[in-house]
């Protein structure tokens, strides 16, 4: 029902701009915006490495749909990461904050 998504940004104003979208359309109740990331990928067969900002979004499984629309439509990258956990359990009210605040 809940789920904790990870987003990578290429830098803080992109993050903060896709946060306050999702916020905004109610896609997500709460997103961490971490600094100093970085990554190490493989793309376009080769190994590279960025730095990058991590988002990390609480929402409901039910708008991952529109989260990854929205991601989509802001990300300046060709192939975003949106990867989506599931949240197998939590405190209570802080769920149930969860729920009202994506409603």
């Amino acid at each position: 029902m809940y789920s904790v998504i990870l987003v990578t940004a290429s830098s803080k104003v992109e993050a903060e701009k896709i946060a306050k979208a999702l916020l905004k359309n109610k896609c997500a109740a709460c997103v961490n915006i971490i600094t100093g990331i970085k990554s190490l990928f493989r793309w376009q067969g080769k190994i590279d490495a960025a730095k990058e900002i991590l988002l990390v979004i609480k929402s409901k499984k039910s708008k991952l749909p529109k989260i990854i629309k929205l991601v989509k439509s802001m990300h300046s990258y060709e192939v975003p990461e949106i990867i989506a956990l599931p949240v197998i359990g939590g405190e209570k009210k802080y769920l149930r904050w969860i729920n009202d605040s994506v409603s």
